[in-house]
């Protein structure tokens, strides 16, 4: 995917093998614990930890790879809709120190509460609930980030 090994993503190191795309400015991965099929995070390549501290580059950057990722996981997920999500900061659920995106696939029936989407979520992103047990393997990601690579080209 590039020439880096490795993107920070906060206080995490994530392997290019899990990135799908990777912008001037942004980047996308596949989520190490899906709350549905095709869960993806979108980034600035610069860690940032509040939306407010982006530049407006960044955020035009961030905002237009969100949208077309968006657009082909939506398609490629075989869903009829997104939910789209910025937890941006402590308090709204937000446990990486480093802006990103939660692009969700979604169909209906997908949860028995539309947006308990939110409360999985915030599951999702609490440290101590984060155990290697339960995310994907590092074959598993890299095969569905070179999967995805595949759409962009």
């Amino acid at each position: 995917m590039s020439t880096m090994a490795t993107f920070r993503f906060g206080q995490h190191i994530v392997k290019s093998s899990a990135v799908f795309l990777k912008t001037e400015l942004s980047f996308a991965l596949v989520n190490r614990k899906p709350v549905v099929p095709g869960h993806v995070l979108v980034c600035p390549l610069r860690v940032v930890e509040r939306f407010r501290d982006l530049r407006p580059d960044e955020v035009a950057d961030l905002f237009m790879t969100t949208q077309k990722i968006a657009d082909v996981i939506e398609k490629h997920f075989q869903a009829s809709s997104l939910t789209i999500a910025i937890q941006d900061g402590p308090e709204a659920g937000q446990t990486v120190k480093h802006v990103h995106v939660h692009v969700l696939p979604r169909k209906a029936g997908d949860f028995d509460k539309n947006d308990s989407i939110y409360d999985e979520l915030q599951k999702h992103d609490r440290e101590n609930e984060d155990v290697p047990s339960k995310w994907r393997s590092e074959e598993e990601m890299a095969k569905e980030a070179t999967e995805l690579h595949s759409l962009f080209n």
